[in-house]
């Protein structure tokens, strides 16, 4: 029997502590109906791929595998056609609806691991594909094969980077390279001790944000919150080298500044360390115009997967009043460190290492503690830049977000055709009100904006 085993990042997704699904919505401007998501999906390239038409089985060692299986695509698009709830407004009921997928609604395994919800009443899509299928980067790249570009209906979207991630070099800088390698060992060492001291005891103070073990099958609550590609272009000029990713993380050290000290103002010690966990890919992205040419390594096992690294990203308390930039500034300095490391890389050789010879299990009990020993979840991915069609109907927002985890609070950016969506998943019990976080990441991006403006 040709099957093939899985990746140890994928075996880590399947562990039940570590369990991840991907959920990506898809506004439409007008509902699209069963018959045509069928045709899409039918036409597509996302099931030729041979992840999307095999079934995930383990043999008596417990090692798992894909084995190819005939594919029934009535089982994996399913119609909601009633309205959700009884929320006030199409994305509330849409947010109410994916939040309960998060932790109610894991994928059965006795067909390939992906569904596709479609949802007339609110003109919606969502496509929940389990994360043992391929990275973020990947499977969004697959993703959009099924759609095309509004104003070229022949052409599938690309995928590119908003700002090159390559720093500029500056040609008269004094720093020798016998520095930088220091540096980068000394950074190294601090990262993945603290890494590993993360995985056994180390862990966050007490906040109003914190989660911790179980939390993960607590009630979830999902708000949105948006912001403006141009308003962050326009931060991010105002810090030297500074890229998106650097403002994002500045958003969200000064949004959450913003909502500590609107729900705990008394309690909280100026320069508390707030960490986040943020999963970085160690592939180069294939992009859309060569997933075909991936998919041909996939068979000699060299190509698709996930291949993923995690870093550890402190943000710090600090009451209202200071210059919105210096959280930016101080965001892009610890990120700069932590590119400059080999943080990442040597976090996966561990997570391989501890799996080689220890067991899935127990590498998913270490990615789980390290969870449960931190306060919140972050990622970005870039969606296209250009508009996008699925079955002709033009998509008006593509928003994504993950199953439950342990943490309080789980933020996914995407963006797409100029804007950028940050869905906020959360335990509704530790944060009881979500929109004030959301308003306050909000708020944030537009008080660094103005600050800009003003330099």
């Amino acid at each position: 029997m040709n099957d093939e085993p899985l990746s140890p990042a994928g075996r880590l997704f399947v562990q039940p502590a570590t369990h991840q699904i991907i959920n990506c919505t898809l506004g439409l401007e007008q509902p699209l109906s069963l018959d045509a998501a069928k045709h899409v999906v039918s036409n597509s390239l996302m099931i030729q791929h041979p992840r999307f038409s095999s079934l995930l089985v383990t043999d008596n060692n417990g090692r798992e595998y894909w084995r190819k299986t005939e594919l029934n695509i009535d089982r994996h698009i399913i119609l909601r056609p009633d309205p959700i709830g009884e929320a006030v407004s199409d994305e509330a009921a849409i947010n109410d609806y994916v939040a309960d997928l998060t932790v109610s609604s894991p994928l059965s395994y006795d067909k390939p691991l992906w569904e596709i919800h479609l949802l007339p009443a609110h003109k919606c899509v969502v496509l929940r594909i389990h994360h043992a299928l391929g990275d973020g980067i990947s499977l969004m790249s697959l993703m959009l094969t099924l759609t095309r570009k509004l104003d070229d209906p022949d052409q599938t979207p690309a995928i590119e980077p908003l700002v090159s991630s390559k720093r500029k070099r500056n040609e008269n800088e004094t720093l020798g390279e016998f520095i930088k390698v220091l540096k980068m060992i000394c950074f190294s060492l601090i990262y993945v001790i603290e890494f590993i001291m993360r995985g056994v005891w180390v862990n966050d103070g007490k906040t109003v944000v914190r989660g911790g073990e179980g939390v993960e099958m607590w009630p979830r609550k999902l708000v949105t919150a948006r912001f403006r590609v141009e308003d962050m272009k326009t931060v991010k000029n105002a810090v030297s080298d500074a890229t998106i990713n650097d403002v994002l993380f500045g958003v969200i050290s000064l949004g959450l500044s913003k909502y500590l000290g609107k729900r705990s103002p008394d309690s909280l010690q100026e320069g508390l360390r707030i960490t986040g966990v943020a999963l970085v890919n160690l592939r180069p992205s294939p992009g859309l115009q060569d997933i075909k040419e991936l998919m041909k390594k996939n068979a000699a096992g060299t190509g698709w997967g996930n291949k993923i690294g995690i870093i550890l990203l402190p943000v710090y308390y600090h009451r209202n009043g200071s210059d919105p930039l210096q959280y930016l500034k101080r965001a892009k300095t610890m990120l700069d460190r932590k590119k400059l490391s080999l943080e990442a890389v040597l976090s996966h050789q561990i997570g391989h290492f501890v799996m080689k010879f220890f067991g899935a299990k127990v590498a998913s009990m270490l990615n789980y503690r390290v969870v449960c020993n931190t306060s919140f979840t972050i990622s970005n991915v870039v969606g296209p830049r250009e508009d996008i069609t699925i079955a002709g109907i033009p998509v008006t927002y593509m928003r994504t977000t993950s199953s439950a985890l342990s943490h309080a609070i789980t933020m996914h950016m995407l963006s797409y055709s100029g804007k950028a969506d940050m869905q906020i998943l959360v335990a509704k019990d530790l944060i009881p009100d979500p929109e004030n976080l959301a308003k306050c990441f909000e708020d944030a991006l537009l008080e660094m904006k103005e600050a800009s403006l003003q330099i």
